[in-house]
């Protein structure tokens, strides 16, 4: 089997993990499933390898390379689909979303966020991702770069330096923050604080928070409970729900999300159950996951927007 070809079956194995119906052009059938995903599709500059359907409407494009392959200068090539499309098959007259992949690694980008560029994803969205993203006014990328002034009544001063410089970040398109606060500081007071602003200012759908221990996911939860939001005056979870995960199910409605990454890992793995004791034994390399996590369709990347891990100097984070 051809390099580019061996690439396209295991990206066909990835679209039919997310949710997607992969069709060949012949034998099209738009009607099949929400999102149908097909191969060589014709476009004005030649066919596409994969063009992604949302009811019937073309929304993304995907660029097939062997494995190997950088990515990084491929996004010209699906560039040049997006612009050349048939307009009676378009919602906005441009297809929206990208991707290019090899079929182990996948590089995406929304073209309607300012200053878009092509990041690194864990698998293809989900076609109701899709569509949920298409009825929204604005992107969640756009969204973070206009927060109001912060309210800094009751805050120190090294949580007021330490959220505005997280959302100084968020504006440069940086995908991660690192906030290194002393011992006592109120880190946790600090982020309960701008994932506030997160739900609130840019729409946020969902956040996980990740502990390494059980009793201080029990701790942060009380946080919650106990905070009130400095321009509403009414508690948090007034306002959003917030779930400390003490099963292996995840309330949908819930806007917080507080759980162990022991728990988050046996979920992920698709286990139904999982020992509470487990999640109060303190971490150590030697008991850090030998197999890696597939794709779960019930937790997919696009689950949580944001992600904030607790007490991250802790180096157990960078092996599981």
């Amino acid at each position: 089997m051809a390099p580019e070809a061996k690439a396209r079956v295991n990206i066909d194995k990835l679209l039919e993990a997310s949710g997607w119906v992969v069709q060949d052009y012949k034998s099209i059938n738009l009607r099949a499933n929400l999102g149908v995903a097909v191969r060589e599709f014709p476009t004005e500059k030649g066919p596409a390898d994969y063009i992604l359907f949302v009811k019937r409407k073309a929304v993304g494009v995907i660029e097939a390379k062997a494995e190997g392959h950088t990515l990084s200068g491929v996004a010209e090539q699906s560039e040049r689909y997006s612009k050349n499309f048939p307009k009676d098959l378009l919602p906005d007259g441009e297809i929206r979303f990208a991707y290019e992949s090899t079929g182990v690694e996948t590089t995406f980008r929304d073209r309607k966020d300012i200053d878009t560029r092509s990041r690194y994803v864990f698998s293809f969205h989900k076609p109701e991702s899709l569509q949920e993203w298409m009825k929204e006014s604005d992107t969640l990328r756009n969204r973070l770069k206009s927060f109001p002034p912060l309210i800094t009544d009751g805050l120190r001063d090294a949580q007021i330096e330490a959220i505005n410089n997280l959302e100084k970040s968020f504006t440069k398109n940086h995908p991660r923050a690192l906030i290194q606060m002393a011992t006592g500081s109120g880190k946790t007071f600090t982020a309960i604080n701008f994932s506030y602003r997160l739900l609130k200012h840019a729409k946020a759908k969902r956040i996980l928070f990740l502990v390494d221990r059980g009793n201080l996911g029990g701790q942060t939860f009380k946080e919650f409970q106990a905070f009130n939001t400095p321009d509403d005056g009414r508690k948090f979870t007034e306002l959003y729900n917030v779930q400390h995960l003490e099963s292996n199910t995840i309330d949908s409605t819930n806007k917080i999300v507080i759980t162990t990454i022991q728990r988050l890992y046996s979920m992920l793995k698709g286990k139904k159950k999982f020992d509470a004791e487990l999640e109060e034994i303190e971490l150590s390399n030697d008991m850090a996951p030998q197999e890696k996590v597939d794709y779960n369709q019930a937790i997919p990347p696009e689950f949580f927007d944001f992600i904030v891990v607790d007490e991250c100097h802790r180096s157990i984070y960078g092996v599981w």
